[in-house]
């Protein structure tokens, strides 16, 4: 839901720049910018509230921006092809046409954010007691020099502790 929220709100925004760019710009070039700019704005946003992962700079804007580039082409190709199927098509239409790809790029691109981009670390395996593999920084902490029985840990019934000395 976070996702739809931050993305969705972004989407709307870039929507209505487009519309004002497109009449002193080419479609094509107000497209790239929009595009660019709305992906800094919603990358922020979905590493900070949508997958809350605490990762950011450069890098993720790096990344994130290669599945922008898909939803670049994808949403630039349908306003081509209403263009070319109807070259006089309302603003209205056109936003359509619009929203509906972008739709269906945030649907795609949401997949790779979560998988890929902002993908939560597997924990660490964590190996069963007794078998063999713990290493001697993760073995009970003991007073040097104190006895304990095989089996025993520090703390345990002190009485049988020192039954066994």
């Amino acid at each position: 839901m976070r996702f739809v929220v931050c993305g969705g709100g972004v989407g709307l925004a870039a929507s209505g720049m487009l519309v004002l760019l497109s009449g002193p710009l080419p479609m094509v070039v107000a497209n790239a910018l929009v595009t660019v700019v709305s992906t800094l704005a919603a990358t922020e946003l979905h590493s900070r509230i949508s997958f809350r992962s605490g990762r950011g700079g450069w890098g993720v804007h790096l990344q994130s921006g290669l599945t922008v580039a898909v939803g670049y082409a994808f949403t630039t190709g349908a306003l081509l092809a209403l263009h070319s199927l109807r070259p006089t098509s309302s603003a209205l239409v056109q936003q359509g046409v619009y929203l509906s790809a972008s739709a269906l790029a945030g649907v795609g691109r949401f997949a790779l954010l979560r998988l890929v981009v902002f993908a939560r670390p597997a924990a660490p395996a964590v190996p069963a007691a007794g078998t063999g593999t713990e290493r001697a920084a993760d073995a009970p902490a003991t007073t040097a020099g104190a006895h304990v029985p095989v089996g025993r840990r520090p703390g345990s019934s002190t009485i049988a502790a020192c039954a066994h000395m």
